[in-house]
Order: C-alpha cells, then sequence, then structure tokens
C-alpha cells in the first residue's frame, strides 16, 4: 500500500467517524459498546489496509468490517444494551410530533430482524446502494431487494397497520 494509499484511508476513517458511531450504535444502542466497535474496525481495518485494491472501493469495504464488528460484539455480549436515560436523543429543531413520528421509525427500524435491519439502516440512514449493501454484507443485490423489501413492508405494517396489495 503506497502511502498516498494510507493517507485517503485514514482521511476517509477521520472524516466518517460520526456516521461508523452512528451505525455501530443502531447495533448495540450503548455509547461506550459503540465506541468500542468503531475503534476495533479502525484497528482491523488498518491492519488489513493491504487488502484494499481500489480506493473507490474504501467505503463498502470499511463497512463490511464494521457490520461484522458490530454483529461478533452482539454475538459475544448479547444483543441490545438498554438506553441510559442520559443517552436518550434530544429533541431536535422542529415540532415535538415530528421528532416522535421520526423517534417512532426509528424504534420500529430497530426492531427489525437483524437481517432486515442491516439492510435497511445501510439504505436509509447511511445512504448506500443496493449494490454497496451486497458488497458489505456478502449477499447477493436480489437478496438484499428481498429484504429490504420485506422489511419495509413488516414498518408499513407496524407503523400504519397497513398490508400490501
Amino acid at each position: 500500500m503506497s502511502q498516498n494509499q494510507k493517507e485517503a484511508l485514514a482521511a476517509y476513517l477521520v472524516a466518517n467517524q460520526e456516521k461508523f458511531y452512528r451505525l455501530a450504535f443502531s447495533y448495540v444502542r450503548s455509547q461506550e459498546a459503540a465506541l468500542d466497535i468503531v475503534q476495533n474496525a479502525v484497528v482491523k481495518g488498518l491492519e488489513h489496509a493491504e487488502s484494499i485494491r481500489e480506493m473507490a472501493y474504501i467505503k463498502t469495504w470499511f463497512y463490511r468490517i464494521l457490520v461484522n464488528e458490530s454483529l461478533s460484539y452482539m454475538k459475544k455480549y448479547g444483543r441490545e444494551v438498554p438506553l441510559e436515560p442520559e443517552q436518550m436523543r434530544e429533541i431536535p429543531d422542529g415540532s415535538k410530533e415530528e421528532w416522535q413520528e421520526e423517534s417512532e421509525m426509528y424504534q420500529a427500524v430497530m426492531g427489525l430482524p437483524e437481517e432486515m435491519k442491516t439492510v435497511v439502516v445501510l439504505r436509509f440512514y447511511e445512504d448506500m446502494t443496493l449494490a454497496e449493501i451486497a458488497e458489505v454484507t456478502g449477499i447477493s443485490l436480489s437478496q438484499v431487494k428481498y429484504r429490504l423489501y420485506t422489511g419495509l413492508e413488516k414498518l408499513r405494517q407496524q407503523c400504519y397497520g397497513e398490508v400490501a396489495t
């Protein structure tokens, strides 16, 4: 790996650390655990930096490491850690009703089965394309589509009581 590639990797990791934290937090719901996951993923990424074939794929390469690290943590330490009151999100600008709707949707997403939750979070919270999600998760594009649409249908039914026709 060239010096320029090492610098590009370091710059990418620094620039996106908040996104990485948000994704890890969506799995474990604990600030400390999410920070540990991100730290472990960064260390693994740096240790295996030479495995990046093309710098254009750095995003999907690192997200794969991060998702795997999150899932490994959950297997080792348990599925979820409940939120402490001080970790609750502040109500953002806008109406309380808007925040409540967003919060309810987020909670519904977090309640999806892991394979669906991962796809929905990467698509809508991390703005990844379906092809990038397939690369990150190591599943086929058709399986990504199936999990996404099945997850969205479950959310529609849960949040709005609608059934697809």
